[in-house]
């Protein structure tokens, strides 16, 4: 293991384990100032794909900010598991039947569209200043954002957290992305135009 991936390993388990102290109650207040932050900050046309997610273990709940921006016309679609390494987006609309996608979520099922988001609200473990992102080890997002660019679409990129989650600096590997923006309880931060 290379000295910059055990160093996101070490800042992934840092503040996740931050994240989770954060009380339910208090999670719940920071959720809706966040979603009352992105709700002012985040212009997404009628039309514009969004791909939000559903919150697991600790991480913020942003379906009220999904649902304010499905008021204002947004499509929205949610990340489905594909296999071990593969997410795509689905079209989340009314009265769809979800079904499990692992990791205690549901998304819609394979009937649901197939859709390339245009602004993609971004779950994570820690982020920087810069708009470097750690995310679950995984790669799911890396990958996602890589085959999406391959194919000549450039979504904005939002990263979704507390500020709790934030640290000095990222290491960067390669393959990474950096965001546009950080959505937090204290507001969104545009961080690369």
């Amino acid at each position: 293991m290379s000295e910059v991936t055990l160093e996101k390993s070490r800042l992934r388990s840092e503040r996740l384990a931050e994240r989770d102290r954060l009380a339910a109650d208090l999670r719940i207040e920071k959720s809706l100032e966040l979603c009352d932050h992105g709700s002012r900050s985040i212009n997404a046309e009628p039309g514009t794909i969004v791909s939000g997610f559903s919150p697991i273990r600790s991480e913020a709940d942003i379906r009220p900010l999904m649902a304010d921006l499905k008021r204002r016309g947004a499509r929205l679609c949610l990340p489905v598991i594909i296999d071990k390494q593969t997410i795509i987006f689905r079209e989340l609309v009314p009265g769809a039947d979800l079904v499990p996608m692992g990791f205690g979520t549901f998304g819609p099922g394979p009937d649901a569209e197939e859709l390339d988001p245009d602004l993609m609200l971004v779950p994570l473990s820690a982020f920087d200043a810069q708009g470097q992102r750690i995310g679950y080890g995984g790669g799911y997002y890396d990958r996602a954002i890589d085959r999406l660019h391959k194919k000549g679409l450039f979504p904005e990129l939002i990263g979704i957290a507390f500020d709790c989650q934030e640290v000095a600096s990222v290491p960067v590997e390669q393959h990474d992305v950096r965001l546009h923006a950080i959505l937090t309880e204290s507001g969104l931060r545009r961080v690369n135009p």
